[in-house]
């Protein structure tokens, strides 16, 4: 009798370039999809912040370093290859702290890069349109200073740099159709655990009740807060509304800067803030909401992204109120409801007649489950990114 030899268990390293913000919930969807093909995952990545966010799956083990300025980084660099074990190395942005550290190790192993792209970086500082032209006196003091600006690993200029380094990625992912024209690779969507979020599981008067709702119309945004991202224009159609039970249900996020402190200080009365919860607790948060909203404005930085939010709304047959920026259209399909940007208009008598045609929006809302588990589950992006990996 002739024994079968055993199937090495392949192992994947999925490189963070910031465990504290910065692109980490597509590092645990990604990692979640490698799973479900069967490999061993490990995460590593720098913490430029006080703690992990959002907080990781307790199933897969995550490494993390301090995340530091130049020259100390080098020594965290140093000891993050020092626990790269994969046969595969897959680095989350084109970034010094993911994908830099997955090239030198590709240089030293010989393993190979993958490398998911979720954002075009450039196009928070100007796209490429923006130089680096210091005087000499102002180089010196962003090389010798303490704090001087290219001591930051993911200073504007080391990222105009990496972008010429993703041609040396043996596989490129993207999640949006901007992203693959601009560099290439598989698209490979912003999908979800459509098992984990699950509507059949939840109460959505239950969850209402838990998170001190039960007396609104829930307007729900999960995420950070950001010009881009077009919430003023969602409280502004609730002032044009002015009917006292709507609010907008902000959850989570981080707070990269003082703008949800603005928005609270002009909109408060329409807005309730949630905290973070643990990435399993979001299914039950988002029952509890009415619609999900994505009012994305149509600025260079949307049309690279795909907005998680989508997903998570998707997923739990929620009713959708979007804008036609980038890849939103044809995520939705005709799943969701769809106004320009810039609208508050639009955007008020879309939510006038959502509210008013409940029954028929919960019915769009399932619809838009069924097209989520069919291209965006972790089943659908798992086929897509076997094949993309396939050569390596």
């Amino acid at each position: 009798m002739t024994l079968k030899p055993k199937r090495k268990i392949l192992k994947v390293s999925v490189l963070a370039p910031d465990l504290a913000g910065g692109g980490t919930t597509r590092v645990f969807l990604v990692a979640r999809v490698f799973q479900k093909l069967n490999y061993q995952v490990k995460i590593l990545g720098c913490q430029f912040g006080e703690q992990i966010y959002p907080e990781p799956p307790a199933d897969i083990p995550v490494y993390s370093i301090p995340g530091l300025n130049y020259p100390q980084m080098l020594d965290s660099s140093h000891k993050m290859l020092d626990e790269i074990d994969g046969d595969l190395v897959c680095a989350i942005k084109p970034r010094p702290t993911s994908f830099g550290i997955a090239l030198l190790n590709k240089l030293i192993k010989q393993k190979p890069v993958l490398l998911d792209i979720d954002d075009w970086e450039m196009s928070w500082e100007g796209g490429d349109a923006w130089k680096y032209r210091p005087s000499f006196r102002q180089l010196g003091r962003d090389i010798l200073k303490t704090e001087g600006e290219l001591r930051k690993p993911n200073h504007r200029f080391y990222l105009q740099k990496m972008e010429k380094l993703v041609k040396f990625a043996n596989a490129i992912t993207v999640d949006t159709k901007f992203l693959q024209n601009r560099f290439g690779g598989t698209y490979l969507p912003n999908g979800k655990d459509t098992s984990l979020f699950d509507p059949a599981q939840y109460n959505a008067e239950v969850s209402r009740a838990r998170y001190g709702l039960s007396e609104y119309r829930v307007l729900m945004f999960p995420g950070t807060a950001r010009p881009h991202k077009g919430l003023e224009d969602v409280l502004q159609a609730l002032d044009i509304l002015n009917q006292p039970d709507f609010r907008l249900v902000i959850v989570g996020g981080r707070k990269p800067d003082n703008y949800e402190d603005q928005l609270m200080e002009q909109w408060g009365r329409w807005i309730i803030k949630l905290p973070r919860f643990p990435l399993d607790a979001m299914p039950e948060v988002v029952a509890a909401a009415h619609l999900i909203v994505v009012p994305q404005r149509d600025t260079p930085i949307a049309v690279a992204q795909c907005p998680l939010k989508l997903s998570d709304g998707m997923a739990m047959a929620k009713p959708i109120l979007s804008t036609k920026v980038g890849d939103i259209p044809e995520m939705l399909g005709d799943t969701g409801y769809l106004v320009d940007s810039h609208s508050p208009e639009k955007i008020a008598e879309q939510i006038q007649w959502i509210f008013e045609h409940l029954n028929e929006a919960n019915e769009r809302g399932m619809r838009a489950r069924k097209r989520c588990i069919e291209y965006y589950s972790l089943e659908a992006m798992s086929a897509i990114l076997s094949e993309a990996i396939a050569g390596l």
